[in-house]
């Protein structure tokens, strides 16, 4: 079922949620309150909302270390995002793990993950628990375009469909791996082909298009839970910020950049809900609602603890 109209106005303020959280992350990086990589998803909410909303808090989801959008559309509270951003003890990996390592198990977020194509065998083998356990729920591995050159990736589709695992596979096509344009380094540049060619389900749609996104991970979630296997879905889609910060972007145009400004979903959503009889006051009232939302959680992780030195030998399996 395509998400109901009524829930669209929601889902713009979870987009301006997930655009501001990418902003402010930029602007504390800038004044050195953060530190290590920074890799953000600002262009690719329509995409983060669309595949996390389809599911329930049970079901399982990994991406990948551009996966801000995608945890806080699966449930990750805020305060707790924004606390780890800055290594407090209140965030979701207690300040140990950082950008790269969202977890937020109670939501079905096993973790991002910094390895290319490493959350897609992750997921796989959540899928595998569930069928096993009988418990209906589905995993879901959002990773990016370059991922499907990987043996691991491969290799865990095969699986996937032999057992009818109810897994979905989400990929972000951005046309760039890191700062190599896709086509340059893979054969078949429509990543669905390549999962079809395991005889699963796969089809192409457009990633900034929430309501295409929805529609389509719906399905194929609904699809999983009945014990139909697996489904690939290629969310073609484009970050309209470099791949890290300190990126010089000098592998693309600005041409092209200022083109792909005016496919932002946000502001097609926008327009969509304009469409539907949304003023402009409502809109930049959702968008208040949302700078509200990202100053509350700047303000709890900067009143947050700093992990002691003691905290270093916990949560640590050996």
């Amino acid at each position: 079922m395509p998400i109901a109209e009524e829930r669209l106005p929601d889902a713009y303020r979870q987009m301006q949620v997930i655009r501001k959280f990418e902003e402010t992350i930029r602007s504390l990086y800038q004044q050195g309150q953060i530190r290590g990589s920074f890799h953000p998803c600002v262009g690719q909410e329509a995409t983060a909302v669309g595949t996390g909303w389809p599911l329930a808090d049970s079901d399982y989801l990994t991406c990948t270390y551009r996966g801000h959008g995608q945890a806080l559309a699966k449930g990750l509270s805020p305060r707790a995002a924004m606390a780890e951003m800055l290594g407090r003890r209140t965030g979701c990996s207690q300040g140990k793990g950082g950008s790269m390592h969202f977890t937020d198990v109670a939501h079905g977020l096993l973790g991002a993950n910094a390895i290319v194509a490493a959350g897609v065998p992750h997921a796989a083998g959540a899928a595998l628990s569930a069928q096993m356990r009988g418990s209906k729920q589905v995993a879901v591995t959002v990773f990016g375009e370059g991922a499907v050159n990987q043996g691991v990736f491969h290799e865990a589709l095969n699986l996937a469909v032999i057992w009818k695992l109810p897994l979905v596979l989400v990929c972000e096509n951005n046309l760039y791996s890191e700062m190599t344009p896709s086509h340059e380094t893979t054969s078949v540049v429509e990543t669905y082909k390549r999962a079809a060619a395991y005889g699963m389900p796969a089809q192409q749609v457009d990633g900034n298009d929430l309501e295409a996104m929805y529609s389509a991970v719906e399905a194929a979630a609904a699809h999983a839970r009945s014990g139909g296997g697996p489904t690939d879905i290629e969310a073609m889609t484009y970050r309209l910020w470099g791949h890290m910060m300190g990126d010089p972007e000098v592998y693309r145009t600005k041409d092209e950049v200022a083109r792909a400004r005016e496919n932002d979903p946000l502001k097609r959503l926008g327009a969509r809900l304009g469409d539907l009889g949304y003023s402009a006051a409502a809109l930049s009232g959702l968008e208040a609602e949302a700078d509200d939302v990202i100053a509350d959680a700047l303000k709890f992780a900067q009143d947050s603890p700093l992990p002691e030195p003691a905290d270093a030998l916990t949560d640590v399996f050996v």
